[in-house]
Order: structure tokens, then sequence, then C-alpha cells
């Protein structure tokens, strides 16, 4: 009897730098740096809305440095693109609010201590990172390309190559996969933010031509593959004048697409002592090394903290089968190699730096940054060096 192919479609999404949630972390992580950037101990949570004509950010801040809110705030937003009322935003009119307090005393009892290693967890909480080999980043197929075709409407704007679009955008890909590997590319679907004047006509040969068929290899595509490009016919009114924006609001788009697990824990507007995010990027480290290391094909890695407390309360690695060693060896292999302490995952993959504005557009993770240590595949030889040791162990038990 033959095996029987078991096949399934897979769906994630991208939104550009000019969605509102997006200009939202943006804002968050700009702050965010320009603390660490004059002192980099800043503790910092900050949260972004964005309305019709308005920024507000709240949140709690102690740090020595001092920064200016309405210009790191007018200067994110003439960046993205909104410089004109015409846009339905503008950098230069739009008014800013900011009510920002200083971090809670109890907090900071847990995060600061006597000795810098001893340092707590800046919260409870559970962070996943993932890893796959199925595409050059070690990201998701879905995810890996709706990222490409959100950076290419943000290029062919920027360069006026379609002088029509505006900074608002979202990409939808759905792969479909056979016997667990991407085999084709079902649909797209590719909405963006334009002017008054081109014709629905007009745009949509020019995103197919400019932004699809220059990102999307061709053999992932066939006859069947359907393109949905701005579906419901128009999208003029965009940006916070279309919609509210919050910071935090697309932590599916920040991480694996909805592939894996997710704790729940935003990123943007966080200094690396919350562990929502340090955690995080700490995981994504750790099952990148994994997968390139080449002991399992997938993997994903949980990390869960008390707050307050150094040590991780849990660590487990998951690899779907896909492992050359069992899974308890691996988790066992990862606490061998990484410390997990959130003094120095700070220390491993040196965050007290301002590399995160950077990091708030086109997720934080697939990405190649000389300043994103945690997309560097360093521990290779001794996860699998520790993998192998410790499967052998297990097997004398």
């Amino acid at each position: 009897m033959k095996n029987k192919k078991s096949s399934f479609i897979f769906t994630s999404e991208s939104v550009t730098e000019g969605h509102p949630d997006k200009i939202c972390d943006k804002i968050s992580d700009s702050i965010l740096d320009a603390f660490i950037g004059q002192d980099k101990h800043s503790k910092v949570a900050l949260e972004t809305m964005v309305t019709t004509g308005l920024v507000a950010i709240a949140g709690e801040v102690t740090s020595n440095g001092t920064v200016n809110y309405q210009d790191i705030i007018r200067s994110v937003i003439k960046e993205i693109g909104y410089d004109d009322s015409s846009i339905g935003f503008d950098y230069k009119s739009c008014g800013i609010i900011a009510a920002v307090g200083k971090q809670s005393s109890d907090i900071r009892m847990g995060v600061v201590r006597e000795k810098d290693e001893d340092q707590g967890a800046g919260d409870q909480g559970l962070m996943f990172g993932y890893a796959t080999s199925e595409t050059e980043d070690f990201m998701p197929a879905p995810i890996y390309y709706a990222h490409k075709l959100t950076k290419r409407l943000a290029e062919v704007r920027k360069s006026g190559v379609l002088d029509f679009i505006r900074p608002d955008g979202k990409s939808q890909v759905s792969v479909r996969y056979v016997n667990g590997e991407p085999e084709k590319i079902t649909s797209i679907v590719l909405s963006t933010q334009h002017t008054e004047s081109v014709s629905q006509e007009k745009l949509k040969d020019a995103v197919i031509a400019e932004v699809i068929n220059k990102t999307i290899p061709a053999d992932l595509m066939d006859n069947d593959t359907k393109f949905f490009i701005n579906p419901t016919g128009r999208f003029v009114i965009g940006g916070p004048n279309g919609d509210t924006g919050l910071t935090g609001r697309k932590i599916i788009v920040d991480t694996y697409g909805g592939m894996g697990r997710h704790g729940g824990g935003a990123f943007s507007g966080k200094d690396p002592s919350k562990v929502d995010r340090s955690g995080s990027y700490m995981a994504r480290y750790i099952a990148k090394n994994i997968v390139g290391s080449g002991i399992a094909k997938k993997c994903e890695v949980q990390i869960a903290y008390a707050i307050g407390v150094a040590e991780p309360v849990s660590v487990m690695a998951n690899t779907f089968g896909t492992g050359i060693y069992p899974d308890e060896a691996i988790s066992d292999a990862v606490l061998e190699v990484f410390s997990l302490k959130p003094y120095n995952i700070v220390k491993t993959l040196d965050l007290l730096r301002p590399i995160y504005s950077k990091t708030s557009n086109y997720g934080h993770f697939g990405r190649f940054d000389e300043d994103f240590v945690w997309e560097k595949l360093l521990k290779i030889e001794e996860i699998k060096e520790a993998s192998a040791n410790l499967s052998k162990v297990k097997e004398h038990v």
C-alpha cells in the first residue's frame, strides 16, 4: 500500500510600517532607543496609541536619560511617510499627548539586585522561539514571503516606482504543505493604501508586476495561484485616519506568523529586563542554533519565568519528531549550553544597545542584521555535541 501524501494550507500575514499598529510599535521602540542610548540601564515600558490627528503615549520610565517625546514622535511619523495632510495623517500637524510615569518600585525590587547576575525576571510569563529549515532564514515560508511582500511595497513607494502607493498596507500568503514541506503558494492577498486618482485596474497590474513578481519565486506559483489585490476595491482612507493603532497588537506578525505557539507578550516599547522581549529573543536564538546544527529540521523552544526570580521555572525543546536525538536530551543540552538568567541573556545577545527601532517592522526574527545577535549561528557545535552526549547518557540510564 502506497503512503498517502498529507497536505494542508497555512496562511500568515504581514503589515507595512505605515499600518497604524506598526506606527505605534516604531514610536515606542524609537523612544526606548533614545533612553538606552543615554542610559543603557534604563527601565522602559511604553505604549503608544494613534488615531485621526492624534498620538498618545503612556507608560513607565526610570532612566538617567532625558528625551524629547515630541521630536521623536514627529520624526518617526515623517520617516514612515505621513508627511502631508492629504494622506490623512501628518507629522507636522498631529496632536501629541504624553503621560509617562516611573517604573513601579515593587517591580524594580524584583529586577534590581545587589549582584547584577542575580537580576530577576521583570515579569512572569512564557516565551516561545521557533525555527525551521524550510527557508534560508530559518523562518516558516508563509511569514517569510508575507514580510518580503510588505517590504517590497514600502520600497516601491519610497523609491517612487509606484508613486500612487501610500504608507498603509497588508499582505497575506497561503502556502500548501505536502508531507510537512512547502510546495506552492495557493493565494496572495495584498492590500495597499493608494491615491484617489489611480484606477483599480492600474493598481492591480502594477502591484502584481512590481511587488509580487519581483518578490515571490516563480516556481512557487502557478496558474492556479490566486491574487487578491485590494479586494474591497478601494483603500484611499488608511493609516491612523482609517483605524486606531496600538503598540503590541501585531504579535503574530512580529514572530512566526502563527506557526508555532506564542506566549502572548508583546515586544515593542520594552527594555530587555522584560523577559517578554529578551526571553523570546533567546528562545529564537536557541531554536535557530538547534536547527542550524542539523540535529532537527524544526524546533520550538519554550522558556517560562516567575517575576523577580533569575532562573527559569521551565525550559522545553520540541522538535516535532524531526530531531536525531530525543527532545528530552536536547532540552537538557539547552540548559547545559545556554545560561537563561535575564542578566546572562542580555549579556549573551548584547541587548543594552539602541537597536530596537529597526526591529519594529517586518518581524523581529528571520532578518540578517549585524545587531540582531539572536539571529546568529554561534552555538551550533556546542548544542550538537551536548545533545549527542546527553542522549548517550540517557540511553544507559
